[in-house]
């Protein structure tokens, strides 16, 4: 997703870097399969506040917190930066509901997704 018209990264792309932020910590840190679990996340709602342009090829950096945590919903903070910079180019929320793959009816966040989740809380 090189740069648009304008020269930066659009920004449509950061809810990408928001998705992949989420779920790589998912995958890495809460064991989830994301072809296979039983349980996934969907996005249900989503926001980002721009601050500086970012472009092609910067070296970026995300950085990931759990703001709320319920039983079949999780409220994440994300910070995207520019490799070596102090300030977020752009911060944002992203929500992820909790579903069982099929019915896709909400289900209890699974303890195993449920404890990486909580280590990310702020203390």
């Amino acid at each position: 997703m090189d740069n648009d018209a304008y020269g930066h990264i659009n920004n449509v792309t950061y809810y990408s870097y928001f998705d992949t932020v989420a779920n790589h910590y998912l995958i890495h840190e809460g064991g989830l399969d994301i072809l296979a679990s039983p349980v996934i996340g969907l996005v249900v709602e989503s926001k980002c506040s721009y601050h500086a342009p970012l472009a092609y090829p910067d070296a970026l950096r995300a950085g990931l917190r759990v703001d709320k945590l319920g039983n079949r919903s999780v409220t994440y903070g994300i910070g995207i930066f520019k490799q070596g910079e102090e300030r977020a180019a752009a911060h944002g929320y992203f929500v992820h509901v909790f579903v069982d793959r099929h019915t896709r009816k909400a289900v209890a966040i699974p303890e195993r997704l449920r404890a990486a989740l909580e280590r990310l809380l702020p203390a």
